[in-house]
């Protein structure tokens, strides 16, 4: 089959695993690779405005109303990621456009980071203590934290979480108020999407909470966390430590934490393991094929 006969997938920017996807996409889709076109963007969508259907999403691609508005056709953004703050939800929903994720295909390697992020704090500190027994909140128990639980619980830690509504199936304590939860754990760990709900959630009153022997891993977004609060925190000693993977402004990293001896630092690095964008190239292609034989997406966005 000739490679104009296939669907057509538009790409706006190269994904993260850019040669080894675009390979396995070739095979089954047309790819209209935006950012290799002589054309302004805008113009390349206006040429295929009437017939795009699906969207590769890069985690650096805006999906917004502007956006949007020039694809009349599109029903279908697929994003390889497991974040979907790039994306307008609300314009999507409004359009009838599906909004596809990575599902769980990063979960297992985010979850230990934080994890290792956590051993690595609480054995810098300078009460060299152990993880064994400790009380940890986990807030957003999602795939990616419930991953974290299963392995805090094989270090003996007593888990509770807050999300927004209770799991019933869940067998930890549930703290509808992530301020409760910090105040009665000995660290948090941030697992939960970033939206407008949740920006600056981890703020002055939550740290306070958490206390000074208190310690917080960040897995998910930095905006999640008011990072000049936290920054202040550390430094005058208003909590015993961060291990943090992601930040509110990346690529900069708040100087004053590079001096602290109870801070971990990783360059958003959690989910970038060789395993992990293979399961993420093969649920995105999932998904696409999915929505191409009018077949139930595999792992649709429903937040």
């Amino acid at each position: 089959m000739m490679a104009q006969d296939l669907p057509q997938l538009l790409i706006i920017h190269p994904p993260l695993s850019s040669t080894h996807i675009e390979s396995q996409l070739s095979q089954k889709f047309h790819l209209l690779r935006a950012w290799e076109s002589e054309l302004p963007l805008d113009k390349f969508l206006t040429t295929y405005a009437r017939s795009v259907q699906a969207m590769l999403c890069s985690p650096i691609t805006r999906v917004n109303a502007d956006l949007l508005r020039l694809l009349p056709a599109l029903k279908l953004v697929a994003t390889p990621a497991a974040g979907v703050n790039n994306i307008d939800l609300v314009e999507c929903r409004q359009r009838g456009i599906s909004v596809t994720t990575s599902g769980s295909a990063f979960s297992e390697d985010v979850a230990d980071i934080a994890i290792g992020l956590l051993i690595d704090v609480q054995r810098k500190i300078s009460a060299a203590r152990s993880l064994g027994g400790k009380r940890v909140g986990i807030v957003g128990l999602g795939n990616i934290g419930s991953e974290v639980a299963k392995r805090l619980e094989a270090f003996g830690c007593v888990v509770s979480y807050n999300s927004r509504r209770k799991k019933q199936a869940s067998p930890y304590l549930f703290y509808s108020n992530v301020h409760e939860l910090a105040a009665n754990t000995d660290a948090l760990i941030i697992c939960c999407a970033f939206t407008d709900q949740t920006r600056h959630m981890i703020n002055k009153e939550v740290l306070s909470a958490l206390g000074r022997e208190g310690v917080i891993v960040n897995v998910g977004r930095g905006a999640i966390i008011d990072e000049k609060e936290l920054v202040r925190c550390l430094v005058h000693g208003e909590i015993g430590g961060a291990g943090l993977d992601v930040f509110e402004n990346e690529p900069h990293v708040p100087q004053e934490l590079f001096a602290l001896d109870n801070v971990v630092l990783s360059p958003h690095k959690a989910a970038l393991t060789p395993e992990s964008f293979e399961r993420s190239n093969r649920m995105v292609i999932a998904n696409l094929e999915a929505f191409f034989s009018n077949k139930p997406l595999v792992t649709p966005f429903n937040g």
